[in-house]
């Protein structure tokens, strides 16, 4: 039985400078069905979280419609509940009062809603805790307050707005157990959930089906089927395939999810429309990442003898989380220092001279890999060269980046190009007077 889809949505926000919109969300279609956990797995900027809003009715689509049951959804849906990333407790209420607050806006009675907020209590286990004030918390109790506060009104559906994202490590991993043992063992107060992440092995450890996105704007890429059986077994060979299938397609920003290796798991594919090919330089986005970073990448992998790391062990060596680990893996992909192919990373022939030359022929290589890959540091040089005093006012630049970007995103965007184009020598930038020049 299908609970809530969407169909077609769009989503644009107006430009804070008034100058347009940008669109976030663009023809997505997505089913949740009864018994089933739904990831929502995709990078910063794939409108994961606005997508979550809309389903749950908080905030209205640009087109396109949200079915509860099979009818158009008016307002907030009162069938699910949401737990999000912060913790969001008031601090002057006890854990029940916390817990009871949900059932109080609902006109509940007040021995029905302590009735079952102790009962919530108890499943996330916090009992003894019920008077305790949220400053006497740990992050990880706090955030079990979180979902005794979701459990309390039973919902038909919960929603997690990456929800272990605010804890220390071993805090999150006990959390993110005993969620998915309360699933297995048929004690959850859902009959679904679907849950946001950018952590691709949280995605597989807990859904059946994971739902890739592509970013700017956001749209289904593809979804995964996690035909395991439960719990999943994080050393099952068929858990590793997952993990570095995913990896391979979010490192690949434009691949088509059409295929999939033979030990993968089944795909439904989405076709990932194809970029114009008048496409301009600056519509495309650099990763914000800084030179030192991808050297320092480079250069660890260099040290494993044959310049491969296997990705999923190289974020648990960094310590990185998905959304800091794939930008540096973009950079060195689009300077042709690095391939990616079936969950691993691989030095090509010039990201290993990279890695290993001195300091200024790394620079020599940077700015020829720069000059020959990355169309909007060759446009910004192009049209310096064309100033007869060969300078430009960034804000210049920075007008150009609005047109494709929200205005703090184009300000990214500026800071990353001129971060590499004056390690590559490419120009200078006086951040005094906010101006770009040749150097002389």
């Amino acid at each position: 039985m299908t609970l809530i889809r969407v169909d077609q949505i769009s989503k644009r926000f107006p430009r804070p400078d008034g100058r347009g919109e940008f669109t976030v969300l663009n023809n997505v279609s997505l089913s949740i069905r009864a018994g089933e956990v739904v990831a929502l797995l995709g990078r910063s900027g794939s409108g994961k979280s606005t997508l979550l809003r809309i389903m749950a009715g908080l905030i209205a689509p640009s087109q396109g419609q949200v079915l509860s049951h099979d009818q158009p959804l008016r307002g907030s849906n009162r069938n699910l509940a949401m737990v999000f990333q912060s913790f969001a407790l008031l601090p002057w209420l006890t854990v029940q009062d916390n817990v009871e607050l949900g059932l109080a806006a609902r006109n509940v009675s007040r021995e029905e809603r302590r009735e079952r907020a102790l009962k919530a209590i108890d499943i996330v286990g916090l009992d003894g805790f019920e008077n305790a004030y949220p400053k006497e918390l740990s992050g990880g109790m706090k955030q079990r307050v979180g979902f005794a506060r979701a459990f309390v009104l039973e919902p038909e559906v919960l929603f997690m707005d990456e929800p272990f994202s605010a804890l220390d490590v071993l805090t999150a991993e006990n959390l993110r157990g005993e969620i998915d043992d309360l699933w297995n063992a048929g004690t959850f107060p859902s009959s679904s959930i679907l849950i946001v992440t950018h952590n691709i092995e949280e995605a597989i450890y807990l859904a059946d089906r994971v739902v890739i996105l592509g970013a700017n704007p956001g749209r289904i890429r593809g979804e995964l089927t996690v035909n395991l059986p439960r719990p999943h077994d994080r050393n099952h060979p068929r858990f590793k395939a997952l993990v570095d299938y995913v990896y391979t397609v979010m490192t690949n920003p434009d691949l088509a999810v059409t295929g999939e290796p033979e030990t993968a798991p089944e795909l439904t594919p989405t076709p990932t429309p194809a970029a114009p090919t008048t496409l301009s330089p600056f519509a495309r986005p650099l990763p914000h990442v800084r030179v030192g970073g991808i050297s320092g990448l480079l250069e660890l992998m260099h040290e494993q003898g044959d310049g491969s790391l296997d990705i999923p062990l190289l974020a648990e060596r960094l310590q990185l989380e998905v959304d800091e680990l794939l930008p540096l893996l973009d950079a060195a992909v689009l300077l042709d220092f690095a391939e990616v192919a079936d969950g691993d990373v691989h030095l090509t022939p010039v990201g290993r001279d990279f890695a290993t030359t001195t300091i200024l022929r790394s620079k020599d290589l940077f700015r020829q890999q720069v000059l020959e890959r990355v169309p909007v540091l060759n446009s910004i040089v192009h049209t310096l060269q064309q100033k007869s005093n060969r300078s430009v006012r960034s804000d210049f630049f920075l007008e150009i980046w609005d047109d494709y970007f929200p205005s703090e995103e184009a300000e990214r965007q500026l800071n990353t190009a001129v971060d590499w184009g004056r390690y590559a020598e490419l120009f200078e930038f006086d951040a005094g007077q906010a101006r770009l020049t040749l150097p002389r």
